[in-house]
């Protein structure tokens, strides 16, 4: 591996909080130096004074390999992942099939392997087929090299089977990731309700379902014991359950999606399919309070929840169309929405974006310090752009983000010490 000297950047810390001007050397695929002199040999890189941050690690990321490689591949994701200043990516398991075998995981992960630049990692299902009924095979699946278990937005209805699935992860000490929503108050609905939705004419779901989901499960945390992260946390009606869990010291951390934090019902005004997410968009008080609790550490982390939809899935009438949206590239300059509104400063929107996810999955990624993995992201977080859907690196294009100005440019990022991107 090139020896490299990173110069004159403002480097981000999420662990000490502090954004200071310096240089950093990246050699044998990790951080060698920071403000140290350039090493002989080494390539020099000038930074322009733009920031310099830990990779992000995004989590319950969509990719198409198996089944839907039209919508999204491991080529194409990581490509999109790498302009998005994204290191690594947490894949979720609701492909087709789904990864609910240790024979599907070694598969896609040597297919990751083979095709992306950046890194994936593989959640498993925590039930066969995700369909609820029967655990997987949670120890050969840890075996062959899976990060956490989630069913993703297949919510188990019967509370048997999910407390004997925690009951196992626990002994085997699994990282379960759960997605808080009452699955039979949450079928169908395309919207919040409330007055927007009805003026619309929407089938809407109450924010109430989100809380009951996420308190049946903190339940069978309880009485489990399971480590236990909630996806996505969207509605402020959810936030007195995750710090009473936190208070009684369960192990439990919670995330939330970029969309949630920058977008709201409101933008579902014209019906454009590309606002149709799962949960639906939320008040803008609900919004607000995701924010608030990103900033005071209640939510952990934030991630893109990248969810790929091809064309025809979308061209349809809004309660009919395929929900999610692609996000791996617009997740940095989203982000950037809530430190140019004074939201969130820089170290605090990393901590989130980085080193959380990383602590959470046990990796050693997020960290700007010695000895840590060199998967950095070099970016401008004034540079002004508008977002062009076609210009995007995946291969599906529904971003509610399209046609809309944004600031925050990534310049390069590098994956164990190597350049990866470079705009």
């Amino acid at each position: 591996m090139t020896t490299l000297h990173l110069t004159n950047a403002r480097l981000i810390d999420p662990e000490a909080g502090t954004v200071t001007p310096g240089s950093v050397t990246l050699a044998k695929g990790v951080i060698a130096a920071i403000n140290g002199a350039k090493p002989k040999g080494a390539a020099e890189i000038d930074c322009g004074g733009h920031h310099l941050a830990p990779g992000i690690v995004d989590i319950g990321v969509k990719i198409g390999e198996p089944g839907e490689r039209h919508r999204e591949s491991f080529r194409s994701a990581g490509l999109a992942a790498a302009a998005g200043g994204v290191t690594t990516i947490i894949a979720r398991p609701d492909t087709l099939p789904a990864i609910d075998t240790p024979e599907t995981l070694e598969f896609v992960t040597r297919r990751a392997a083979e095709a992306s630049p950046v890194r994936i990692r593989h959640m498993a299902a925590l039930t066969k087929g995700r369909e609820g009924r029967e655990m997987t095979e949670i120890g050969f699946l840890l075996d062959a090299g899976a990060i956490a278990f989630t069913d993703a937005f297949a919510v188990t209805p019967d509370a048997k089977v999910l407390s004997r699935a925690f009951t196992y992860a626990r002994a085997l000490g699994a990282l379960v990731i759960g997605h808080p929503q009452d699955p039979v108050l949450s079928k169908g609905a395309a919207a919040t309700s409330g007055k927007f939705a009805s003026l619309r004419g929407l089938p809407a779901v109450s924010p109430i379902a989100e809380r009951m989901g996420l308190e049946r499960d903190l339940a069978l945390v309880e009485m489990t014991g399971v480590r236990y992260h909630a996806d996505q946390i969207t509605t402020a009606h959810s936030l007195p359950a995750l710090r009473r869990a936190r208070d009684a010291g369960l192990d439990v951390t919670a995330g939330t999606s970029i969309h949630h934090l920058t977008l709201n019902e409101i933008d579902l005004g014209d019906y454009r399919t590309f606002f149709k997410l799962t949960p639906p968009l939320r008040s803008e008080e609900d919004r607000l309070a995701m924010v608030e609790a990103v900033a005071n550490g209640t939510i952990d982390c934030i991630s893109s929840m990248h969810t790929p939809a091809d064309e025809e899935s979308k061209r349809l009438p809004f309660e009919e169309a395929a929900p999610g949206a692609v996000a791996l590239e617009t997740l940095l300059p989203a982000a950037m929405r809530l430190y140019h509104a004074g939201h969130l400063d820089l170290p605090a929107l990393f901590r989130a974006l980085s080193l959380n996810p990383a602590r959470r999955l046990g990796l050693p990624q997020g960290r700007m310090a010695l000895g840590a993995p060199a998967d950095l992201v070099l970016f401008d977080p004034d540079a002004p752009f508008l977002l062009d859907r076609f210009k995007l690196q995946s291969k599906s294009k529904n971003t509610p983000f399209d046609g809309q100005r944004m600031e925050g440019k990534v310049l390069a990022t590098f994956l164990n010490g190597t350049r990866v991107y470079s705009a």
